[in-house]
C-alpha cells in the first residue's frame, strides 16, 4: 500500500474537536450495535478503493434512517465534530476516506427502497441502496437504472448522487442531474430538507437539489433519492469493433451517431494497451485482436429486427468504407459464433463488456496508478495520451486511454512499478495545464475530492470558486462535513 505524502497533499487538521468516550456513550444510547469502534473494524473504512489514501477514524455509525442522521449531525454539529460522510467507498479521488479522524457516517443500512411507480418510471429509495441491486429490482418490474458503473456491485445511488456520477449509460439517458427528480438531504446543523419530489416539472423557485448533487457531501448528507428509470429496453445488441487509428474512432463515432440515431445507448473506446493490461492481468480473451483501438457499441431499443437492420447497414458501411478493419456482433436473440464455440448471448454480452468495464481493476494490478478523468472536446480526447506518453518516455510503466468517448469523458491511467514524487512532478499540473489549454474540465464524472481539490482552478474562475465556497459556508457555517475535500484550502 502506497499512501500519497507528497506536499502538494499535505493539510493540516482544523480546529474540531476530538471523540470522547461521552460521544461514544451517546452514540450507543442512539443506535445501539450500530456504533464501530473497533479498530481492525475501521480498518477498510479508513482506506480508499485504490488504497492511496489513509484516514485514522476511531468511529463509524451506521444510522438506519434519515431521524438517525439528523440526530447525529445536530449532536456532532453542536460538540464541533468532523463527518465524513460515506457510501460503497468507490470512489477515485480521495473523497470518500476520512483525511485525519472524522467520524464516518455510512449509509450501509440506508438500504430500503421507499416506493416504486410503474406508470411514471419514479424510484424513491434510500441513499444506501446498492446501484446493480437497484437495477435487478427494476428489471422485474421492466425497467433500469438510468446509470452504469463499473463498481455497480459495490457503489450506493446516494454516492452517486453526491458526486454526480456518469458511467456507461450517460450517452442515452444523460446525467444525474437530470434523472434525479427530488433528495432528502440532511444538513450540517441535524435540520432535514425533504425536497423529495416525484415530479417531472416543478418550477417553483431555485432547485436547491442541484446544490448537493455533485457536492461530494460538503453541504449536507443525502439520505433519499428520486429518481426517473427510463424502460427496460426490449432489444439490447453490441459490437466490439477494431479501429486502425483514433481518427477513425471518431469518424466511426460520426457515422454510428448519423445511422443509429435513437437506439445508440453507448459508445465507448480503449487503447490496444488497455486490451493488453485486461488480458494479461485479468485473463480475458478478446474476439477482436490486432487494432490499436477497440470501440464497443451498443444499442437499445424496442424492435430487435428494426434495430439488427439498423447496425447491419451502420457495420456495412463502417466496414466497407475501412474505418472499421475487425469486429464481432453480440444481437439480441441469437446463439453467436466467437472463435470455434458457441455462447449464450447474456454470456457473449458480459464478456464483451467485462474487457471495457474492468480495465481500472486491471490497471490496479500493474503497479501504482495515476488516474485523471478529464472531459475535452471529442477531436483532442487521445491527443493527450499521445503527449503525455511522449512526455514520461520510459518513467512510466504505461500511459493508457480509454473512456467515455461518446461524452468527449477520456480515462488516462499512468502506471509505474511504485508512487514517486518525480513522476507525478511531471504529470502534474502538466495534465492539467493541457486540459485547460484546450477548455476542458480536469474532472468529468468523479469529482474533485481530496486529490484534485487545489485544482480546480483550472477549470473554474475565482469568482465561482469564491461562489462555492459562500454555499458552503452559508449551509455548513463550521465546516464539520466531509472537511479538506472539494473547494482548496487557502484560496
Amino acid at each position: 500500500e502506497v499512501m500519497l505524502t507528497s506536499e502538494r497533499y499535505r493539510v493540516q487538521r482544523l480546529p474540531f474537536s476530538r471523540v470522547s468516550d461521552g460521544d461514544v456513550a451517546f452514540f450507543e444510547r442512539m443506535m445501539p450495535g450500530r456504533v464501530i469502534t473497533n479498530p481492525e473494524e475501521l480498518k477498510p473504512f479508513n482506506v480508499d478503493w485504490l488504497k492511496s489514501v489513509r484516514g485514522c477514524s476511531k468511529l463509524m455509525l451506521k444510522p438506519q434512517t434519515t431521524a438517525e442522521v439528523s440526530q447525529a449531525l445536530r449532536y456532532c454539529y453542536e460538540r464541533n465534530l468532523a463527518v465524513n460522510p460515506q457510501g460503497g467507498n468507490t470512489g477515485l479521488v480521495g473523497g470518500s476516506v476520512p483525511v485525519f479522524d472524522e467520524i464516518i457516517l455510512s449509509t450501509v443500512l440506508m438500504n430500503r427502497i421507499i416506493s416504486f411507480d410503474k406508470v411514471s418510471g419514479i424510484l424513491v429509495c434510500q441513499a444506501g441502496c446498492i446501484l446493480e441491486k437497484l437495477n435487478e429490482y427494476l428489471e422485474e418490474q421492466g425497467f433500469i437504472m438510468p446509470l452504469d458503473l463499473g463498481a455497480k456491485g459495490s457503489c450506493h445511488i446516494g454516492g452517486n448522487v453526491a458526486t454526480n456520477a456518469g458511467g456507461l449509460r450517460l450517452l442515452r439517458y444523460g446525467s444525474l442531474r437530470g434523472t434525479v427528480l427530488g433528495l432528502e438531504v440532511v444538513l450540517a446543523d441535524g435540520s432535514a430538507l425533504d425536497c423529495l419530489a416525484s415530479l417531472r416539472k416543478d418550477n417553483t423557485g431555485y432547485d436547491l437539489k442541484q446544490l448537493f448533487i455533485g457536492s461530494e457531501g460538503t453541504l449536507g448528507v443525502i439520505t433519499a433519492v428520486s429518481v426517473l428509470c427510463p424502460q427496460k429496453p426490449k432489444a439490447v445488441n453490441l459490437a466490439f469493433l477494431g479501429c486502425q487509428s483514433f481518427a477513425k474512432v471518431l469518424e466511426t463515432f460520426t457515422t454510428c451517431r448519423a445511422m443509429l440515431g435513437e437506439i445508440l445507448s453507448a459508445y465507448e473506446f480503449m487503447d490496444e494497451k488497455c486490451m493488453e493490461l485486461v488480458e494479461r492481468h485479468l485473463k480475458l480473451s478478446s474476439p477482436v485482436t490486432g487494432s490499436p483501438f477497440y470501440v464497443v457499441i451498443e444499442t437499445s431499443g424496442s424492435n430487435s429486427t428494426h434495430d439488427e437492420e439498423k447496425l447491419n447497414s451502420f457495420l456495412e458501411q463502417a466496414m466497407t468504407s475501412g474505418l472499421v478493419t475487425d469486429g464481432t456482433v453480440a444481437t439480441d436473440d441469437k446463439k453467436i459464433k466467437a472463435s470455434t464455440w458457441f455462447i449464450w448471448i447474456s454470456l457473449i454480452h458480459q464478456m464483451l463488456w467485462s474487457l471495457r468495464e474492468r480495465i481500472t481493476e486491471a490497471l490496479t494490478h500493474d503497479g501504482y496508478v495515476y488516474k485523471y478523468d478529464i472531459s475535452l472536446p471529442v477531436g483532442k480526447l487521445y491527443d493527450l495520451v499521445t503527449d503525455t506518453r511522449a512526455l514520461l518516455g520510459q518513467s512510466a510503466k504505461n500511459v493508457v486511454g480509454y473512456g467515455h468517448l461518446g461524452d468527449g469523458n477520456l480515462h488516462l491511467n499512468i502506471t509505474a512499478e511504485s508512487y514517486s514524487h518525480s513522476l507525478l512532478d511531471a504529470i502534474e499540473p502538466f495534465v492539467y495545464e493541457w486540459t485547460a489549454r484546450y477548455n476542458g474540465s480536469i474532472s468529468a464524472e468523479h469529482g474533485l475530492g481530496f486529490k484534485k481539490k487545489q485544482f480546480i482552478q483550472y477549470s473554474k474562475p475565482s469568482e465561482a470558486v469564491f461562489l462555492m465556497q459562500r454555499f458552503k459556508a452559508m449551509l455548513d457555517p463550521k465546516g464539520i462535513l466531509n472537511p479538506y475535500k472539494t473547494l482548496p484550502s487557502n484560496f
